[in-house]
């Protein structure tokens, strides 16, 4: 800036102009700042996690010495040794300080890896819904799940369900098709592979119109079963397409595998006992029929039993066919009131506008599940109106339009004060 500001001075400048930054996201400075939007992750083995529960040591490598030992034909040498469980509270705290780091365990993910044949799976989008080879790209779908629930007849429309999963199924087949790649490599292992995203959105949505809490055993059991009735049926299509059109390029040296992830899906659909699922270190919750509405469970078992069907006369036409991504700003065109999987961090949520101000959402699903608790209409009316405000100075008890009046403000400025408070984010705006 000095070297600057001298050169400018010989060129006959009397004055230069500092620019000022400031904090606003829509600011000069934030658009500066690289990784703004992005999220870090972490990967962690079975055996980091045995060593975090067992009070163990772990090892810390330099970024290339495993790489040079393998090549040099030798046991690599730690830079370090330090207590697991440290290192663990150290994540721990970060997550809990900056919600970063999100965790990936590395083990369980490749086991249910239905190309590993073909290598290994090393990490996932910045999103954290999509993982599969270095290189490959995904096509990415959401259905809103409260679409298909009709609050009065309270039930899931597991039929209209089913097809839009199979519909998307093939619009994400053919997207395959029509999407540009940024490189060559990410193009060819896309043929290769043909991954698709299938997904779903408002999941907090759909369980709070049915009353049901969400950490709660029934909640549990629902997701599995919508999850399984989705992911199998976009299974199940992807093994018709594989019959019109073949498999995928590298199907048939990952057959026996991706054979053996979609079995131990249906175990889950069915709750088998441990000793029933193969090649597995961690096992999954299977659907607890207890909990589960009897449809719903019916509805995941026979779809899982399609997909296995169809897939051991057809093979697959894709490698993978669903992820459950975070559907943050997609979930307001989709008008979700909750994201994916999550459950609504707030009743009340206040998104910053473009052009100033501030847009005040209130989940849509609250009067249905309200109702759905017992409530009647004017009880509604009331908790809607406490939890959002009304957004008026009228009848409020210390500031008000008497009050304001009183204080010297005319009709026409207390007409404009109204007029702003919607898209305030709090009254001493």
């Amino acid at each position: 800036y000095i070297e600057r500001v001298i050169q400018l001075a010989k060129l006959g400048f009397k004055s230069i102009e500092f620019p000022e930054y400031d904090t606003d996201w829509n600011s000069e400075a934030y658009a500066t700042v690289s990784g703004q939007n992005s999220n870090n992750s972490i990967r962690v083995t079975n055996s980091f996690m045995s060593a975090v529960l067992n009070d163990g040591d772990w090892n810390l490598y330099g970024r290339t010495e495993k790489k040079n030992a393998a090549k040099e034909e030798r046991e690599p040498e730690p830079m370090k040794s330090i207590r697991a469980r440290d290192l663990w509270d150290d994540i721990g705290f970060a997550a809990w300080s900056s919600a970063d780091p999100g965790i990936q365990f590395h083990t369980t993910i490749n086991e249910w890896h239905t190309a590993s044949n073909s290598g290994v799976i090393k990490a996932s989008n910045p999103c954290s819904e999509y993982m599969f080879l270095d290189d490959t790209a995904c096509n990415l779908a959401s259905l809103n799940l409260v679409k298909f629930y009709d609050d009065d007849k309270q039930e899931f429309r597991i039929k209209k369900f089913r097809h839009a999963s199979e519909l998307w199924t093939v619009v994400l087949e053919i997207s395959v098709l029509m999407a540009q790649y940024p490189s060559k490599e990410v193009a060819q292992n896309s043929y290769d592979f043909r991954t698709l995203g299938l997904g779903y959105a408002n999941l907090g949505s759909l369980l709070m119109r049915q009353g049901i809490p969400y950490d709660s055993k029934e909640a549990q059991a629902i997701t599995g079963a919508v999850t399984a009735i989705m992911h199998m049926t976009a299974y199940a299509t992807s093994a018709k397409m594989a019959k019109e059109l073949g498999t995928f390029e590298k199907y048939e040296m990952n057959k026996d595998i991706m054979l053996r992830v979609v079995n131990n899906h249906k175990r889950a659909a069915y709750n088998v006992p441990r000793e029933e699922y193969e090649d597995l270190t961690i096992y999954p919750k299977g659907i607890n029929p207890k909990y589960c509405p009897s449809d719903l469970l019916d509805a995941a078992r026979e779809d899982s039993d399609k997909a296995v069907e169809l897939g051991n006369k057809h093979g697959f036409r894709n490698a993978q066919v669903t992820v459950l991504a975070p559907t943050g700003t997609i979930g307001l065109v989709m008008d979700c009131d909750t994201t994916g999987i999550e459950p609504d961090f707030a009743l009340v949520k206040f998104k910053k506008l473009a052009g100033g101000g501030y847009f005040k959402i209130m989940n849509q699903s609250i009067p249905p599940a309200l109702k759905k608790l017992g409530y009647n209409k004017e009880q509604i009316k009331e908790i809607e109106r406490y939890a959002k405000g009304s957004g008026s100075l009228k009848e409020c008890p210390v500031i008000n339009h008497e009050s304001l009046k009183a204080k010297g403000f005319n009709e026409e400025l207390l007409s404009k004060i109204e007029s702003l408070l919607p898209s305030v984010f709090e009254i001493c705006f």
